[in-house]
């Protein structure tokens, strides 16, 4: 069975560094950027320190993906830093992987935050036994406009200075709003429309269980299976807790039901003691169905979900609605984390030490 090593927790002023392992996004929205840096300080008391690739070019960060793997190593072997945040997501951080030097990571475990792409980068951290966070992302999470939601300011606390994130909770309200912040400065100070939380909905097994999180965008997911380069030992996934979170190119409930096919008959999804989903969002910069339009979009991507589930692991409890992924606000799930899932009291909680 393989071993974890959580890193250790931040410290009020720690120094943490700020890496583009994915994409970049200063150049694109340096107003952006830097609401993501002050937020490090004046809300969290910590010291951003940024690395090179963090201010470079898309077109930079494309063609160098071994300056992107470069950093990665650099901030983890630095031991003035306390932890790695990620910039933003992308789509082809699958590209550095080859270029990661895993006993790096390994020998100096540091706690790193990203999402959506990041997941192959947490993933590589799983590989290496070293638990990381899905999630605390900093300019699509952490500088999200308008005050940064209590919620998400709590877990983000929790993973950045604490063993434990302790029991989850739903968050009394939530959006999936597009904005325009990116391109116009003007809307930092102006929050999303938020709308009343419906709270987790449960499936599929009823037998309380727990085991170590593995999983991140689901996109990310099916990428890892393609490719067949970077996938665990399937012994390895035997006992772990499935968690994944669609992105806001709002697939298709097929498209994600096919994900779980292919983990099925690869022989993955059955291995799983439990599956956490993330609260998939239903608009996007590109479409923006009405509200009835998106409501009933999660309902058939849920049961889409519960249905695949249900065919490879029916005795697999799920927890669909988690906030956390491509929707606001957002918990940090620790990927290599203890969570224990308890459909008949319905929590999910994480030990307060874990290893």
């Amino acid at each position: 069975m393989m071993k974890f090593d959580t890193p250790p927790a931040l410290s009020p002023g720690d120094s943490v560094a700020v890496i583009a392992p994915s994409s970049g996004g200063a150049r694109n929205a340096p107003h952006v950027f830097e609401l993501a840096l002050e937020r490090l300080r004046s809300t969290f008391d910590l010291n951003p320190v940024v690395y090179p690739t963090a201010r470079q070019s898309d077109e930079f960060l494309a063609a160098n993906p071994r300056a992107r793997a470069a950093d990665v190593h650099a901030a983890f072997r630095d031991p003035d830093i306390r932890a790695v945040f990620a910039t933003i997501g992308g789509w082809d951080q699958l590209r550095i992987l080859r270029h990661l030097d895993t006993a790096v990571l390994r020998e100096n475990p540091t706690r790193f935050f990203g999402m959506s792409d990041n997941t192959n980068l947490s993933l590589a951290l799983w590989n290496a036994g070293i638990v990381s966070y899905n999630g605390a992302q900093l300019m699509n999470e952490l500088a999200v406009p308008g005050e940064l939601p209590d919620y998400t300011e709590r877990y983000c606390r929790r993973a950045f200075f604490e063993d434990s994130l302790g029991s989850l909770e739903p968050s009394a309200e939530w959006t999936d709003e597009p904005s325009t912040w990116w391109t116009n400065p003007d809307e930092l100070e102006t929050p999303p429309t938020y709308e009343s939380n419906p709270g987790w909905r449960w499936a599929g097994g009823t037998e309380p269980t727990e085991g170590r999180i593995w999983g991140g965008s689901r996109a990310i997911i099916e990428w890892q299976l393609a490719t067949d380069r970077y996938l665990p030992d399937p012994a390895d996934l035997d006992g772990a807790v499935l968690a994944f979170e669609m992105a806001e190119t709002i697939p298709s409930p097929s498209e994600i039901a096919a994900t779980l096919m292919c983990l099925g008959e690869r022989g993955l999804l059955g291995r799983f003691s439990a599956v956490l989903v993330g609260r998939p969002p239903g608009r996007s910069y590109l479409e923006e169905p009405p509200r009835e339009e998106r409501e009933s979009y999660r309902r058939r991507v849920y049961d889409a979900i519960v249905d695949e589930v249900g065919r490879y692991n029916p005795d697999a409890p799920v927890v669909l609605g988690l906030d956390w992924g491509h929707t606001n606000p957002v918990v940090p799930l620790p990927v290599g984390g203890q969570v224990s899932v308890d459909p008949q009291a319905e929590t999910v909680t994480f030990p307060e030490r874990d290893g």
